[in-house]
């Protein structure tokens, strides 16, 4: 018996799949393309998947590949938000195809021992108290798989949540948009975006001589799915929004999206759990739904890995749901809200863009709200114990500490939680393996910091103040106690 397939071979299943051989499981990927896809859906990687491939030391992989832009946009609007104000190493967007990072989390996976199957589709599955059976139509035929987890990384039309009955409510289709990669023998001297009451479109450079534009226009708000797009409809529909077609020709790929709009009503369902584009589907703005689900992927990893190995504490694997079924409902908002924007092509509408765009540029707060959501780096799984520290459940920042060495996000390399130290001058030790060092960057609210618990995520599982040495050894023991057996 297998002890995690992972269906879906795309970013989300990839990722899980090589944190689940950190912590030891043996993993099989199933995926249904024989190849790999080489049209890229998402063009960018936020700053907090970037913070998370740096703590498994590939980032660089990462961004030697990509173009960093020290901004983002929010629905398209005419000024971007700031990222270089951002706490963080990567304080920019990465613009980087997702063809190439499905390739590097692939060379990544593979080298940590996962398993993955191209050219196997899962029919259906069934779920028992010891396990789950898996149907799977693969080249040599029907066959039937078993394991004890099965994960559903598997799009937003995914086998595995609809043969585990788990509900996906949410909103339909009521407008469209469209993409292509073509290329432009006028292309703009930057990146561009225009929109008006003739619609929007974004010009962006991609490799190889290509440009991807993407937009809407009011003859897309709409239930009805629009005809495929030929390049000289495209044409048309962009020279009227932007004056210019910018001499479009020889597409490589052209698609047409909707804003349909779901979120599964549990992310666990017994021994099956969703992850990713099966979790959640929504309008594509930002390109936040690749970077949710390598972050959901991220949380679920290192929990799944103790549950398989019998060391998890109990409702360790129940919190996947409890803490990520929230930060997919702000995705959601967020998107909505960016459709709305997007499509508002009245005058009304467009005075709404120009008055936020206004803000963006001169609220430097609204900026930095907006910079820490999209980046994913505000998200937080507060604790429910109402005498917790109020850092518990937040980010941890990449902390340097005195004398120089390893940052906390290199202590974090094998996946497993890290235990600070943090006194000016340690006394007796705390009586259990850490990394005793003072912060060589002291910051405001860690001022009264003496001992943190950093779960394998980045996230703070438990933060000790000022007392007696003997009084915080002990909390630091039980800390670790409830948490990792």
């Amino acid at each position: 018996m297998e002890q995690v397939i992972v269906v879906g071979a795309g970013p989300v299943g990839l990722w899980l799949a090589a944190e689940l051989r950190l912590g030891g499981v043996p993993v099989t990927v199933l995926e249904a393309r024989t190849e790999r896809d080489p049209h890229s859906k998402a063009l960018t990687v936020h700053p907090r998947t970037l913070e998370v491939l740096a703590f498994r030391g590939i980032v660089d992989r990462f961004v030697a590949s990509g173009r960093p832009l020290p901004d983002g946009h929010f629905a398209l609007l005419d000024d971007r938000v700031d990222f270089r104000t951002l706490d963080t190493p990567f304080p920019f967007t990465l613009a980087l195809a997702q063809a190439r990072t499905e390739e590097l989390l692939e060379e990544h996976a593979v080298a940590a021992g996962a398993r993955v199957l191209r050219g196997h589709r899962v029919t259906g599955l069934t779920q028992d108290a010891d396990g789950v059976t898996v149907q799977v139509a693969g080249p040599d035929g029907e066959e039937r798989l078993r394991a004890a987890y099965v994960v559903g990384c598997d799009g937003t039309r995914s086998t595995v949540r609809t043969a585990a009955g788990i509900d996906f409510p949410g909103t339909g289709t009521t407008t469209w948009g469209w993409l292509c990669d073509v290329v432009l023998d006028e292309p703009p001297a930057r990146p561009l975006n225009v929109s008006g009451q003739n619609g929007g479109v974004m010009v962006l450079p991609l490799p190889g001589g290509v440009h991807r534009l993407l937009g809407g226009d009011p003859d897309y708000v709409r239930v009805e799915r629009p005809e495929d797009l030929t390049i000289e409809a495209l044409r048309t529909k962009v020279s009227r929004i932007a004056g210019t077609d910018f001499g479009m020709r020889d597409p490589r790929w052209i698609s047409v999206f909707g804003n349909a709009t779901h979120q599964a009503a549990q992310y666990r369902s017994g021994r099956v759990l969703l992850a990713g584009d099966a979790a959640h589907m929504h309008f594509p703005a930002g390109g936040a739904g690749l970077n949710v689900g390598i972050q959901d992927a991220t949380n679920l990893g290192w929990k799944l890995a103790a549950e398989v190995a019998g060391t998890a504490p109990e409702g360790l694997l129940d919190s996947y749901h409890a803490e990520r079924h929230p930060v997919g409902a702000d995705l959601l908002l967020i998107t909505r809200a960016q459709t709305a924007l997007v499509t508002a092509y009245t005058p009304e509408g467009q005075a709404l863009r120009t008055l936020l765009s206004e803000l963006i540029a001169e609220v430097p707060e609204f900026s930095d709200n907006l910079a820490g959501r999209l980046s994913a780096l505000a998200v937080a799984y507060p604790s429910t114990d109402p005498q917790a520290h109020p850092l518990t459940g937040g980010r941890a920042p990449d902390l340097a500490f005195t004398g120089g060495g390893s940052t906390l996000f290199e202590l974090l390399r094998d996946g497993r939680h890290v235990l600070l130290d943090l006194r000016e001058e340690p006394g007796e030790p705390l009586g259990i393996p850490c990394h005793a060092a003072a912060l060589a960057d002291p910051r405001p609210e860690w001022s009264a910091v003496r001992a943190v618990l950093v779960r394998p995520d980045g996230h703070l599982a438990w933060v000790g103040e000022e007392k007696a040495d003997d009084e915080l050894a002990a909390a630091a023991r039980q800390a670790v106690a409830a948490t990792v057996r």
